[in-house]
């Protein structure tokens, strides 16, 4: 008997699967393989990608890495799938590391290797709208090939994310019905794994920076010297921003436990064009995690006290003595 697709969703499971086998280490795969192993299953993540979190910084995932092993997630990374069968009543994939064929057994498999844009049936070539297996074709305005028609969200965006549909949504209702001239590249778009640690970023990406070499700062500081992360025992995390000559904010990446609500800081002086000085003359309430961004701030400061400087400020202490 065919199954509803219905039922084969992870949120339509009535009973736990004693041994859950994860393909894919994106977000998707990462939470709901943590959210399951803190159920009480075993979890196995399989995956091609070599780390977790494959489009986040390096550090970032080794991180959540030492997490999900400290939690009893094992990973087969770097593995390719060779096929999937059923062996006396259990789930079993057959994957290679490059070292020949292994094997895991689960009761269950959950497939979380991304979603593909569902735009069959829905007429679009009689309406002149292109698409390929991306999704809809869409100019910076969001307008479709049909300039009648426009579009929002998962089916047309690189940001498959349920506020970036909302973004995207905004910017169609004033450019479709009130004559606007907004810009979808304008959009700053953060995004966060809800994993424990949380991993946020928005901007520009560790790669990214790295590649514009002396033109990009980079800074990091680890939860660990923040007071509040000490105090609540979560200091496996770091906040790090990627900045330009002038002290603009290119990228970040946020890892503590609260990092979806600490990265809107950084978003929100991202969107207005602030520096990250802006940030570092907000008064932060202490003790709390947000304060990291504070700590950024201050670190860069610190870096304008060039010997030059400090040898000047000498000399003017000496004179007041």
């Amino acid at each position: 008997m065919q199954r509803s697709a219905e039922r084969e969703t992870v949120f339509s499971l009535t009973a736990l699967p004693p041994r859950l086998i994860v393909i894919g280490a994106g977000p998707i795969g990462c939470e709901l393989a943590q959210a399951f192993r803190r159920f009480g299953s075993a979890v196995t993540i399989v995956s091609l990608d070599p780390r977790l979190l494959p489009r986040e910084d390096a550090d970032a995932s080794s991180v959540l890495a030492a997490r999900f092993a400290r939690e009893g997630i094992v990973t087969a990374l770097g593995a390719r799938l060779v096929r999937a069968e059923q062996r006396e009543g259990a789930s079993v994939v057959i994957y290679d590391r490059g070292r020949g064929e292994e094997t895991v057994a689960g009761d269950a498999i959950l497939v979380a290797v991304g979603r593909a844009p569902n735009v069959e049936g829905l007429g679009l070539e009689a309406a002149r709208v292109e698409y390929d297996r991306t999704g809809v074709r869409v100019d910076d305005r969001l307008r479709t090939t049909n300039p009648l028609v426009y579009a929002a969200g998962d089916v047309c965006s690189a940001y498959k994310f349920t506020h970036a549909a909302d973004a995207m949504a905004r910017v169609v209702i004033q450019n479709a019905l009130f004559f606007g001239r907004k810009r979808a590249s304008r959009l700053v778009i953060p995004w966060c794994t809800y994993t424990d640690p949380e991993i946020a970023h928005v901007g520009m990406s560790a790669a990214e920076a790295a590649g514009q070499g002396a033109a990009v700062l980079t800074l990091t500081e680890p939860l660990d010297d923040v007071d509040r992360a000490v105090l609540e025992g979560e200091t496996d995390g770091f906040a790090r921003v990627h900045l330009d000559p002038r002290g603009r904010i290119l990228g970040a990446t946020l890892v503590s436990r609260h990092a979806g609500e600490t990265i809107g800081e950084v978003v929100l002086a991202m969107t207005a064009g602030l520096r990250l000085g802006a940030i570092g003359a907000t008064i932060h309430p202490y003790p709390t995690q947000s304060e990291v961004l504070k700590r950024l701030a201050d670190a860069h400061r610190r870096r304008g006290l060039t010997p030059g400087v400090k040898r000047m400020f000498e000399r003017l202490m000496r004179l007041r003595r």
